[in-house]
Parts: structure tokens; sequence; C-alpha cells
């Protein structure tokens, strides 16, 4: 009995046998190995924005946001320095360099999917037992192997691969709406500081005429020093305003450089101490917004690809089979060593199966699905932050409209007071110092319209960023 058992035919039956009860209880869990179908977060989106009302009557006449949104300021040099930023700029070459990678990534995961080959030569040379006779030894052969995906590790892997890819497509849209907004931003900026430069500059050739009228009147013996003095410190002061408003200009001219990768030295952009007008802006159904937005595209990917990875966790559990063949030959002269005397091959199958690690492949499943709940969860807060910035452009961008008008109003007031001023001071009725109040008056005033106007168009380019993030996945 012993023999028969022990016998190369007994065993060759044995071994199909033994792989068909392997099979047979693998296959039964075949089910447990395959990761649920990736599904999106359920998130309660409104239907509306709170803040829509208020806007849709300040703005009748919106129209649909282009890709190219910022178009809409009409500005030509603006429209200029965007077309240069999405080729220059740094951070947006790092973001394409990550795309690059999640691309070689989803290759080498699909690679997984097909048979290896290779190929061997060898020269051996040694002598015999008894270490009198020398030897050679030589060798050409060729190997072969082939994972079985039988569970679904492989493909769930290559699932994982595509979903970061995509998130990285969406990262580099993002990145580059990020990157065109700051730009948007620092050169309306660069502008506004212009034109508060262009009305500090007029104020100090007035305040300029001011001291020297004073003066005169100082010198005739009709004001007292007083005045002299209230009206030097009125100049000086403005004179101070106006140098730092011209390094702020200085530095966001540097700051448009750098976003578009070239040092501060190399751009030297014509002063226009112009404002555009604020575009008229389009409200969006939330559900459009989510459509549109490439943060959320990005958050929705990391998701899926977490949800792969429970899959490539989950296939751990069970054996992994692969399929392998060699042949060659292998001979003591190689000028005759590809003869059929000389000819091996092989066939086999090999099932890796891990019977003990302590849980380590339990806590992996565990910290998969860990994974997947975080990534839900950032998936859902990148949806309400959407929804928050947008809101808030809406409130502000539609207050803002509202200070606009009033603040138009009290800038003509103080017009007008500082024009009453001057008469009734030239009239002798009243001091100097109620034409400096009326000044300082209407420099405030004016300054404040400056930057109502410069928050204005800030907020409507962040809404526009926000509702204008058309993401087409490449």
């Amino acid at each position: 009995m012993n023999r028969t058992m022990n016998s190369p035919v007994a065993a060759n039956a044995k071994r199909p046998r033994l792989l068909a009860v392997i099979a047979a209880s693998t296959l039964s869990l075949l089910g447990c190995a395959s990761p649920e179908p990736f599904q999106k977060p359920d998130m309660a989106v409104p239907s509306a924005f709170k803040a829509s009302a208020a806007w849709k009557t300040a703005n009748a006449q919106a129209a649909e946001v282009p890709d190219a949104w910022w178009q809409l300021f009409a500005d030509p040099v603006l429209n200029d320095l965007q077309a240069q930023v999405v080729v220059g700029n740094e951070t947006l070459k790092g973001n394409a360099a990550q795309l690059a990678v999640a691309r070689a990534a989803l290759a080498s995961s699909r690679a997984g999917l097909s048979p290896t080959l290779g190929v061997s030569a060898g020269i051996n040379h040694g002598v015999n037992a008894g270490g009198t006779v020398p030897t050679t030894a030589n060798s050409l052969a060729a190997t072969a192997s082939w994972e079985l995906d039988l569970w679904g590790r492989l493909a769930s892997g290559i699932d994982n691969a595509q979903a970061r890819l995509q998130a990285s497509e969406a990262d580099l849209a993002a990145a580059r709406l990020s990157i065109q907004a700051a730009l948007t931003q620092t050169y309306l900026s660069m502008r506004h500081a212009e034109s508060q430069a262009a009305l500090l500059e007029r104020s100090v050739a007035a305040y300029q005429r001011s001291l020297e009228l004073t003066q005169n009147r100082y010198n005739a013996g009709i004001v007292s020093a007083l005045d002299v003095a209230q009206a030097t410190t009125q100049l000086r002061s403005t004179q101070v305003q106006l140098i730092d408003t011209h390094s702020n200009r200085a530095q966001l001219e540097n700051a448009l450089a750098t976003l578009l990768g070239k040092p501060a030295a190399a751009l030297t952009l014509a002063r226009t101490a112009r404002l555009p007008a604020a575009p008229p802006v389009p409200v969006q159904l939330p559900s459009q917004l989510l459509e549109r937005r490439p943060d959320i595209a990005a958050a929705a990917a990391r998701a899926a690809a977490a949800n792969a990875q429970v899959g490539v966790a989950q296939t751990a559990l069970f054996p992994q089979i692969t399929l392998s063949a060699n042949a060659g030959f292998r001979g003591p002269e190689i000028v005759e060593l590809i003869n059929t005397p000389n000819l091996f091959w092989s066939l086999g199958t090999s099932v890796l199966l891990g019977l003990f690690d302590g849980g380590a492949r339990q806590a992996a499943t565990e910290s998969a699905k860990a994974t997947l709940e975080q990534a839900s969860a950032s998936y859902r807060q990148t949806v309400l932050t959407a929804l928050q910035e947008v809101e808030d452009n809406l409130v502000i961008a539609a207050s803002l409209q509202e200070e606009s008008v009033l603040q138009s109003d009290a800038l003509q007031a103080a017009r007008r007071s500082l024009e009453i001023s001057n008469n009734q001071y030239k009239a002798g009725t009243v001091s100097y110092l109620n034409v400096v109040t009326a000044q300082t008056t209407e420099l405030a005033a004016e300054r404040t319209a400056l930057d109502i106007q410069n928050r204005r168009l800030a907020a409507t380019a962040q809404l526009l960023k926000n509702l204008a993030g058309r993401w087409t996945p490449g």
C-alpha cells in the first residue's frame, strides 16, 4: 500500500483533485472578494441658492458663464496674462507632472493582466565530483507566467489607478482654475492700487494749491500760521499715502510675474488707473454647480479610488493562482545546444495562500474601509464648501452693488460740501479747519467708492470662478 501511495502515478492522480478542492472552496467565496460598485456618497443638495432671489433682482440680464470667464471683464491685458499663465505657471507644471505619474501608474496596473515572458542564457564551468574532470553546462531557456485574476485583485487595482488618474485630471483642472482666479484677483487689485494712486495724485495737486493759497493769505496777514500748518499736514499725510500705494502696486505686479513663472524684473505693465465694470453673473442651480466644479470631481474620484482599494484588500484573503511555463535547451556543447536531446520543458500551476498573518490582512481591509469613509466625508465637505462659496459671494456681490449706489450719493455730497467750504473760506466766514475737514471727507468718500468697486469686482470674479469650472475628463 505504501508503494502505491508514494508512486508518481498516485501523486499525479491526487494533484488535480487537490486543485479542484482548492478551486471549489475559493469559488464559493468569490462573491465576497468583489467590491461593491461605487456610488457617490449621498448628499442633500438644495434646489436653489438661498441668496439667489436678491441676486436675480440685481442682475436680470445675466448670461451664461463662458469657460474663459475672465473675458467678461473686457480687459485685453488680463486676457493676455491668462494666456501666459497656463503655460508658464510652475504650480500647474507640477500638477501636470503628477498627472503623468498617475497615467504611468494606470499603465503599470493594466500590465498585470498580461503574461510575463523572459529569456535566460548561461554557461557554467566546473569539475566532476572527484574534482578531476572539467565540466561545462550551457543553457538557453524561456519562461512565462500568468496570474489568474479570479478574485478581481488586479481588476480592482486597475479601478483604483483609473480613479486616481481621474482625480489627478480634476486636480489639474482645479489648479488651473485657482491660478486663473488668483491672477484675475491680483490683476484687479493692481489696477485698484493704480486708481487709488491716481486719486491721491490729484489730491496732492489740489492740496499743494491749497497750501500755496493759504501761504499767500498768511503772507498778506489774512490768516494765521495755524492755517498754514493745517494745510501742510494735509498735504504731507496724503503724500505718505501716495508712496504707500505706489509700493503696493509694485508688489502686486511682482506677484503677477511669479504667477506667470517669470522673475519680477521680466514683467512691466503699463499703468491704466482704470477698473473694469463688474460683469453680470448668472445664477445656476446647485446641481449644475456640482457638474462643473473640478474640485468636486476630484473628491468623487478619490472616493471611487478608495472603494476600489477595499476590493484590493479583500482579495488578499484569497489564494493567488499563477500559471507558469518553462522551456529550453541544456547541454555541454554550445554548438550543439539547440538539439532535441537537450530540450527540456515544464508546465505548472502554483497556488499561494497565506494561512496565518496575525490579522494583518483583515486589518488592511478595515483600514481600506475607513479610508473610504474618510474619502466620502471629504467629498461631502467639498460639496458643502462649494455651496457656501457661491452663497457667500452671491450675498457679497449683491450687497456691494447696493453699497456702490449709496456711496456714489455720499461722494457727490462730499464734493458739494468741499465746494461750499472752499467758497466760505475764501469769503472769510469759516476757518481753514473747515476746508481740511471737507477735503478729508471728500478723499475718504472717493477712496471708499474705489474700495467698494474693487471688492465688488473681487466677489464677482470669485463667483465666476465658482460657477465657471466646467470640467471634461481628458
